[in-house]
């Protein structure tokens, strides 16, 4: 009997498209990318219902290499292709995976309105602080006071905390793990996927060429078990105080509510109003008044 780790390698990966990967050794991304598959594996969803779509990045390559289907959008446009997929065919399951600079900058006005419409979708945010793929720049996660090649004496602007972004926004479900926690991560992201609305699941990564070099902060391993070290649980958070907190990361599930959904509501809204228009095109014709002919 095959090993899970075979079957899922067997079964969700496209062997014969671009293997080896491009990512750079110690990259966070393939930790993400087992555990996003591990979680769909265990939720029995046939890939055929699955849809994984991305932006521009390093993580943008990973829809290439999964067996679903899949969709490799414009720079901070994911979520509007999502969008478009989840209310032509609201059976899907449709997942988004994108980097910080991807979904909060250039696609930040897409990701804030996807949480407060609630679209009924998972979004997986790769927070690596940094433009990986494109130089090494700073984005809008970058810690202040960072080097980067657009701040090489030091950045002079206040990160965003996606997390928290998005729980104000109105998202359903927001969680935050690391590439550290491997089997935390595959946790929350199968949670994601189980809950109805807009889920939001943030995960802390490395990026030890442009931005662990840079700032001194070591190889990937170093990284990797900064994280390890630097993350406190939601529960152990609740009784720390902030001068504790400063500095960590809080991993766990960081919001979790239901409301009404966009997509579901926007078609049942387009039914009600097209049996309006129906029935008021029977009285017409009822009362002798024809229909516009072409």
């Amino acid at each position: 009997m095959l090993e899970r780790a075979e079957i899922i390698r067997q079964e969700y990966l496209r062997h014969d498209k671009k293997f080896p990967h491009v990512w750079c050794p110690g990259c966070g991304n393939g930790i993400i990318m087992g555990a996003l598959l591990r979680a769909v594996h265990s939720l029995g969803l046939s890939k055929d219902e699955v849809v994984l779509a991305s932006g521009i990045g390093c993580s943008g390559r990973m829809p290439t290499y999964v067996d679903f289907n899949t969709i490799h959008t414009t720079h901070g446009r994911a979520l509007t292709f999502s969008t478009g997929i989840k209310l032509a065919k609201p059976e899907l399951t449709v997942l988004t995976v994108m980097g910080d600079g991807d979904a909060t900058a250039i696609g930040g006005n897409h990701f804030i309105h996807a949480a407060r419409r609630n679209i009924n979708l998972t979004a997986i945010i790769v927070n690596n602080s940094t433009y990986g793929m494109t130089g090494g720049q700073y984005s809008p996660t970058t810690p202040f006071g960072s080097k980067s090649t657009t701040s090489v004496y030091g950045h002079v602007e206040h990160a965003f905390t996606i997390s928290e972004l998005a729980a104000t926004a109105g998202a359903s479900f927001v969680a935050r793990s690391t590439v550290y926690h491997a089997t935390h991560l595959e946790r929350m992201i199968k949670k994601a996927i189980e809950k109805r609305g807009f889920s939001v699941m943030e995960v802390i990564s490395n990026c030890h060429v442009q931005h662990g070099r840079r700032n001194k902060l070591g190889g990937a391993v170093e990284m990797i078990n900064g994280f390890k070290k630097n993350s406190v649980t939601v529960e152990k958070a609740a009784k720390m105080s902030p001068e504790e907190l400063e500095g960590k990361i809080t991993i766990g599930v960081l919001a979790d509510i239901d409301k009404p959904i966009s997509t579901e509501e926007y078609l049942r809204v387009a039914g009600e109003a097209k049996e309006t228009a129906e029935k008021i095109a029977k009285e017409k014709e009822k009362n002798g008044v024809k229909r516009y002919e072409e």
